[in-house]
């Protein structure tokens, strides 16, 4: 039997008003990501680790399928480097397999089963794996990618984690040369050969701005500082159950939310895809006490709660959390007046694995700023020629800290572009106030210059979020002969039925001219990322060229 609550464990048990705690909380940290569900177990295994409906793994089963998988991986041939793609979407399978090829000194890839086939190859034509591995009982889109590659049925490890199949490469993954080599000249970490904290400890695949996938190579020592500093702010113990339904494909499932889970000795309920009734199913009857997703997941269950009261029942809800794209603060008073707690908000990318900022428990800011710096890490605001700003100035993001990725996977260049001297540069616009909070004004890419005037497409989003017909909002800028134009693009609540012009009314009154949109257009759902991102770029693929 496992025990319904897990039993108090000091993992997390410090906290930051004195940030003495941080070094202590850092020393002791383990080497490797691998070795953190053997830590509880050594103390407690059979407290409840993982939860995948009526699927239950205590610390103690997650520590021997990670032992059993990773033997059966190096019977498969999985050597040192190897890169293991794993098709996935939210399972006890993807966690026990990416912890096991950690643990063999390969890289996972996890890469979520909701891409199309055509992005998955061009991922997989770039980072050449050893072997593709399909979370087939948690998603059927793992099972339709499995089909489409012709995929083998893998045996089943000793604990029940799920069924898989997997594929391997027709050519040899080794003929690439170890690309941590190129980044040995880089300041910041050392030889990963020589510090098993330094290896790297997932590869991420992300598309940013530009629509190529960059495979960003986090370390061990990355991920299980965010986990660590993340969990502890967060005031994670051993008795929280979080429902986990962001991708841990995605980073800030993976290091936050999952390994931020484990460090803690809490329980992970895990999720698929997300949909309200599920989560309102979860927070009634799992004792879930802490939600994290990101903005429109939260617009999405407020809406369904409000119109299906009968539904809500959260008695143990804590702590809810927003991150992974900009909060409007129409939603945030909206939210925190539904949950009857403070939303809380934070900032960061895949490039810093990914926690830049956080706001505290203690001190929730009325605003939609992200909070300060977490602890450990240093920022600054730079202006175009690299200059140090003052406070309250907009400039690019650059941070330096353990959060740093080791580079771009196979891409030097790229990598020397966005490290300068052990300082990663965000492409974020950014202010920080006096209270040392940072306020995240968009990406540098995203500036829309209209009229001579610097316009930064959040504040439009802003507005028009305010509006109590919009679900939510995205803004992007079209670029004319010599200027740019200001195109808006919005998702009404389910039900709801507006004109263009109500909003373009709506904006005249509450924007410059030169703020307001030239055209607005209505969609359906606003076309988002497996994480729930909204995709400005996928918008501007199709507007801006006149389809």
């Amino acid at each position: 039997m496992y025990s319904t609550h897990n039993q108090a464990i000091d993992a997390a048990s410090c906290d930051f008003g004195d940030l003495q705690s941080l070094p202590t909380l850092l020393a002791n940290l383990p080497k490797r990501i691998d070795e953190l569900p053997a830590r509880i177990a050594q103390r407690h295994p059979t407290a409840l680790a993982l939860i995948e409906n009526h699927r239950h793994l205590s610390y103690a089963d997650l520590r021997d399928a990670i032992d059993t998988m990773a033997q059966q991986l190096r019977l498969m041939g999985v050597q040192e480097n190897d890169r293991i793609m794993v098709i996935n979407e939210n399972c006890i399978a993807l966690i026990v397999l990416m912890l096991a090829i950690t643990r063999l000194n390969a890289w996972p890839l996890p890469v979520n089963a909701r891409l199309t086939s055509a992005e998955i190859d061009r991922i997989r034509a770039h980072a050449n794996p050893l072997l593709s591995i399909y979370t087939l009982e948690a998603s059927p889109s793992a099972q339709q990618h499995a089909q489409h590659d012709h995929a083998q049925p893998l045996d089943c490890v000793a604990v029940d984690i799920g069924a898989l199949a997997f594929t391997k490469a027709s050519l040899n993954p080794r003929s690439l040369d170890n690309p941590l080599r190129l980044h040995e000249a880089l300041p910041g970490p050392q030889n990963p050969h020589t510090d098993a904290s330094q290896q790297c400890a997932a590869l991420l695949y992300t598309t940013g701005t530009t629509g190529a996938p960059k495979g960003v190579m986090l370390s061990h020592h990355n991920l299980l500082f965010i986990a660590a500093v993340s969990s502890t702010l967060r005031r994670v113990t051993a008795s929280d159950v979080v429902y986990a339904v962001l991708p841990i494909s995605h980073v800030y499932g993976l290091a936050s939310v999952c390994l931020g889970t484990l460090f803690a000795g809490a329980s992970l309920r895990l999720a698929p895809r997300f949909s309200p009734e599920s989560v309102c199913d979860a927070l009634a009857h799992e004792s879930i006490t802490i939600l994290q997703g990101v903005p429109a997941m939260h617009a999405k269950l407020i809406e369904y709660a409000q119109t299906h009261p009968e539904r809500w029942h959260a008695p143990q809800l804590r702590f809810v959390y927003s991150g992974g794209a900009p909060l409007d603060l129409t939603l945030k008073r909206r939210a925190e007046a539904f949950y009857g707690m403070p939303l809380h908000n934070g900032y960061g990318m895949t490039e810093s694995s990914p926690t830049i900022a956080q706001t505290r428990l203690d001190l929730p800011p009325a605003d939609t700023s992200v909070g300060p710096p977490i602890p450990g890490i240093q920022v600054r605001i730079v202006g175009l020629d690299g200059a140090l700003l003052k406070n309250g100035k907009v400039g690019e993001l650059w941070v330096q800290g353990p959060n740093v990725m080791l580079g771009y996977y196979r891409d030097p260049l790229a990598t020397q572009n966005t490290i300068t001297k052990g300082w990663l540069k965000t492409g974020d616009l950014a202010r920080q106030d006096e209270n040392h909070a940072l306020h995240i004004v968009g990406r540098c890419t995203e500036l829309i210059i209209r009229a001579g005037f610097n316009v930064y497409p959040a504040e439009i989003e802003q507005v028009l979020n305010s509006h109590p017909d919009v679900m939510h909002s995205a803004v992007v800028g079209r670029p004319l002969a010599s200027d740019e134009e200001i195109i808006a693009f919005i998702e009404l609540k389910p039900g709801l039925h507006a004109t263009p012009q109500t909003f373009a009314n709506w904006c005249a009154a509450r924007l410059a001219p030169y703020k307001q949109p030239a055209e607005i257009h209505l969609l359906e759902a606003l076309p988002t990322a497996p994480s729930g991102k909204i995709l400005k770029r996928a918008l501007q693929q199709r507007f801006t060229d006149g389809n």
